[in-house]
């Protein structure tokens, strides 16, 4: 059946189409900003003012000066190691907890739902939290941004709603069978609440990609360092002229302003091709953490 839209329908969805479009400029343009820098001529782009549309002088020299720098390859490297085994032990342990949670015969299974609730508002502090980090030994290792940061409450609190959502039943008739309770969660729970485990995975991984504030607290060693926080030192402390060695003073000036954005690019783009494989379970799985309790 065709409707036909009234005048001042067309006027509302035109005034949406509007400002979706700006909000989609306003968010995309940042990021194309910066790409559009780092591809640019570094004289062009110190002596530009104003927006920029496209690169100034193509040069790729900014992604050479980066790549060569031994920092930007022991990051990705550190990145990876925290990323992969940080995931896997946030899953499994929110996985584990959140079953638990969601089993109705569990005794005392609100107070420990309190419990771990009233953790998210309350906290001893960071100089506590340093000092037991120090005190199991974990300081100066990459497993400091791992262990300690193995189970997000939120997250917990989603999954366990997205496993009290699965019927009774099901558990039920595995019981019957002779299924015991890892059985019921890897065989049953887990394939049947994949989109919240998806959105799970992306949440866990995009905070390990980005985590560098706990990291610049636990690691000493340079070489143990993530690439976020060699994106800090780079952006902040203004380290670029290690990486444009062999320029004049004024050259290295330059080239640093597009070493800088070439930076911003290469620890930004490869946690943003992982979105579009995942988008497809955001809708579902945010729903199933908000609509129950």
């Amino acid at each position: 059946m065709n409707y036909r839209l009234s005048a001042s329908d067309k006027w509302l969805n035109a005034v949406i189409y509007v400002s979706l479009s700006l909000l989609v400029v306003v968010t995309l343009y940042p990021l194309l900003y910066v790409a559009f820098a780092s591809f640019s001529d570094a004289g062009q782009l110190v002596a530009h003012r104003g927006l920029l549309w496209r690169p100034l002088g193509f040069s790729i020299e900014a992604y050479r000066s980066v790549f060569r720098n031994p920092g930007i390859i022991t990051g990705y490297r550190n990145t990876l190691f925290i990323l992969v085994f940080g995931v896997a032990v946030n899953m499994l342990l929110t996985a584990l907890g959140a079953y638990v949670l969601s089993r109705k015969q569990v005794m005392w299974n609100n107070v420990f739902v309190f419990i771990i609730v009233l953790t998210m508002f309350f906290n001893g502090g960071l100089i506590p939290f340093y000092l037991i980090i120090k005190g199991v030994g974990l300081i100066n290792s990459l497993w400091s941004t791992i262990i300690p940061f193995a189970v997000n409450t939120f997250f917990l609190i989603i999954m366990r709603t997205a496993f009290s959502a699965i019927p009774d039943s099901l558990e039920e008739s595995a019981k019957i069978d002779g299924a015991n309770h890892l059985v019921i969660l890897f065989r049953i729970v887990l394939p049947l609440s994949m989109p919240v485990i998806a959105v799970m995975i992306l949440y866990y991984a995009v905070d390990k990609w980005n985590g560098w504030f706990y990291a610049s607290i636990f690691l000493k060693d340079h070489d143990l360092y993530p690439l976020q926080l060699t994106l800090r030192e780079i952006l902040i402390a203004n380290a670029t002229d290690a990486m444009a060695s062999g320029a004049s003073n004024a050259d290295r000036f330059q080239l640093g302003e597009t070493i800088k954005h070439a930076t911003i690019m290469v620890a930004t783009v490869p946690i943003l091709l992982v979105y579009p494989f995942v988008q497809k379970y955001f809708v579902k799985g945010a729903m199933i953490g908000a609509v129950k309790g």
